[in-house]
């Protein structure tokens, strides 16, 4: 090959390599999220158990996946958690559909939020997804630019709350 034209392909190589790594990084939005067994909470409030018996976990870089429904969590934390089981529902996923077993009474906190959820149990050691359920309803949106969680305001005419 020419020394000019393999110059030019190498520039082209490189660009189209930092392109790649830009890609990898734009749009993956993560967040830390505490997750917690609803009736435990419940049980200390009624006097039942110590508040230091409280099941939670709080996991870092949870991603934030506006294609999953969900709050989906492995099932190794499921178990730490003491979740109840509601039943089993179909789910689509990249590869296909197929069941997946659902469980209640969940809290989640993620910047400064919190809910309560029904959570689907995916494989233990997977990637835990924050979907868009409990997304629109704690009124957090992703900022796919700058990687991170956008809190929407909760009061006033701007509010993500809709009734």
């Amino acid at each position: 090959m020419h020394p000019e034209l393999y110059m030019i392909e190498l520039k082209k190589r490189a660009k189209h390599s930092i392109a790649k790594q830009k890609d990898k990084k734009m749009g993956r939005v993560t967040a830390t999220i505490t997750v917690t067994n609803e009736v435990d909470k419940m049980l200390v409030e009624r006097g039942f158990i110590p508040a230091e018996q409280i099941r939670s976990v709080t996991i870092y870089n949870v991603l934030v996946d506006t294609g999953a429904t969900r709050l989906c969590l492995p099932a190794d934390i499921i178990s730490q958690l003491g979740l109840t089981l509601v039943g089993e529902i179909q789910g689509n996923t990249a590869i296909g559909s197929r069941q997946f077993r659902l469980f209640k009474n969940v809290g989640l906190a993620v910047a400064g939020r919190e809910g309560r959820y029904d959570c689907v149990e995916i494989p233990a050691g997977e990637e835990p997804l924050l979907g868009l359920i409990p997304l629109e309803d704690l009124g957090l949106e992703p900022d796919l630019r700058n990687q991170r969680l956008i809190v929407l305001p909760a009061e006033g005419m701007q509010s993500y709350i809709r009734v």
